[in-house]
């Protein structure tokens, strides 16, 4: 290959115990938000009775959708920490 391309590509993170904290962090301040953002929560099917407190009223489709939200977000902060050197 030409060394030019070479340089171009993207180096992808490989796993390691920082990128998980990150991706925890990230997932965990999302469902923070949606416990304040959503307006009508557990409207779809509840967790289950073994649900600690602080989710009391958060239903299926609202864990998804912050766990979803938290996953975006956390690829893109690991992205953007690797390419900073952070990572």
């Amino acid at each position: 290959m030409h060394p030019t391309l070479i340089l171009a590509l993207q180096h992808t993170v490989t796993w390691s115990p920082q990128v998980s904290i990150v991706m925890i962090t990230c997932c965990l301040f999302s469902v923070i938000i949606g416990r304040f953002a959503i307006k009508n929560r557990g409207v779809s099917a509840s967790l289950g009775s073994a649900t600690p407190s602080y989710l009391q009223g958060f239903g299926v489709a609202e864990m998804l959708g912050t766990m979803s939200f938290g996953h975006i977000l956390g690829a893109g902060m690991i992205l953007g920490m690797a390419n900073a050197g952070l990572l």
